[in-house]
């Protein structure tokens, strides 16, 4: 993960410090070396800790609390440092061409430094404990008559093993709350895990615990292969057979290219699973000839995929899908005043959207790699479906 962003956090840590020397610390000569060391003591020790997690092999460290404790740093020291240094710089070249005695950038930055800091703790500590239960009633014109009222519960994007030092008992919480729903159908749409199949075995108890009248439906997200571990290939193969077994050990039917029909009476529909659709860096196995084989044309259909940029790349031109559910982005994690990061990646990132009668609902899951939520409050999402008068 470090190793991917290595160099742009490299510059975020070394050149504010730069700014610093340059035009505050130089002009008092009076500081002693011991202090100016005490100033880039911090720079020269998180520079060694990217250097060290840039070095990993896997994505992540095995023991999550390493990745924690230095984006915690990150957030505390280096991103208040070079926004303030931002804004200190532009407020001096202002300054400086308008012959202004204060610098009025310094008194911006303090003020989005402490901002700043109330958003690190919060998020960090309140944000991802803030469980919450969200309630959608969508509306079709073909749904069949047997499906009036069908009660849906999703969930994603667990990450499991963010959970295993760390909140222990919230994926207890969340079984709790998905089985308070009493629902026709659960369905899981991916990431399970951040890199092994192991951390599965930490939490079997509450998963297993998710039933419904129709049974629990799951798909893979991204997290969900081998693709964030260095291994052999054979070795990487094990490790997704795992994960694969684990689920379904769980009690879920978890859907590979396949589809599944729910019956009520006469009346049915379609849950289809589709695998991952990556794109650029991640895992592509999705197979929607695959996934939608022996479905009839008229059949009201609900696909389930991790990545909602499938939805605009694929399904929705080629499938008959009337629902499409997805996860995979998190919504962003953290929301400021409407803007999230995800904003930056594509435009279906949270929420409902709809074009020409269908729809895609992209949930912003339970958990994440990083355990951190800011106006982005882990979620179950209860949808009921409804036939249009």
């Amino acid at each position: 993960m470090i190793a991917r962003i290595f160099i742009p956090i490299l510059l975020a840590i070394v050149l504010p410090d730069l700014y610093f020397e340059i035009h505050y610390l130089r002009c008092r000569p009076s500081l002693k070396w011991w202090q100016r060391l005490l100033w880039w003591s911090p720079t020269i020790v998180l520079t060694a800790y990217s250097i060290c997690l840039a070095s990993i092999h896997n994505f992540v460290p095995d023991d999550l609390r390493w990745l924690n404790v230095y984006l915690f740093l990150v957030g505390l020291i280096i991103v208040p440092k070079a926004v303030f240094a931002l804004c200190s710089g532009i407020g001096w070249y202002i300054s400086h061409r308008r012959r202004l005695v204060l610098n009025y950038g310094n008194a911006v930055g303090t003020v989005l430094v402490v901002f700043f800091w109330i958003v690190l703790l919060y998020g960090s500590t309140i944000g991802p404990r803030q469980l919450t239960v969200k309630h959608e009633n969508l509306y079709f014109r073909d749904l069949p008559k047997g499906f009036e009222g069908y009660k849906i519960v999703q969930f994603t994007d667990m990450h499991l093993g963010t959970f295993y030092r760390l909140n222990r008992s919230f994926p207890a919480r969340v079984a709790d709350s998905i089985m308070a729903q009493r629902a026709d159908m659960i369905v899981f749409t991916g990431d399970l895990q951040n890199l092994m199949p192991k951390e599965l075995l930490y939490f079997k108890k509450e998963m297993s615990s998710l039933r419904a009248k129709d049974g629990v439906f799951s798909i893979l997200g991204n997290h969900d292969y081998s693709e964030y571990v260095k291994a052999a290939p054979n070795l990487k193969k094990q490790y997704e057979r795992q994960t694969q077994a684990e689920e379904r050990n769980f009690g879920w039917t978890l859907l590979m290219n396949e589809n599944r029909v729910i019956r009520r009476g006469q009346d049915s529909l379609v849950i289809a699973g589709e695998e991952n659709y990556g794109t650029e860096v991640f895992p592509h196995n999705a197979d929607l000839n695959k996934t939608v084989k022996g479905i009839k044309n008229n059949a009201f259909m609900i696909m389930l995929q991790h990545e909602p940029g499938a939805w605009r790349g694929d399904l929705e031109m080629t499938c008959s899908a009337q629902l499409t559910l997805s996860g995979h982005t998190h919504g962003g994690q953290i929301d400021l005043f409407g803007l999230r990061p995800t904003h930056l990646e594509g435009q279906d990132d949270r929420g409902l959207y709809m074009k020409d009668n269908k729809m895609l609902y992209v949930s912003s899951g339970v958990g994440g790699v990083v355990p951190f939520r800011f106006g982005v409050k882990p979620e179950i999402v209860v949808m009921t479906l409804l036939r249009i008068k």
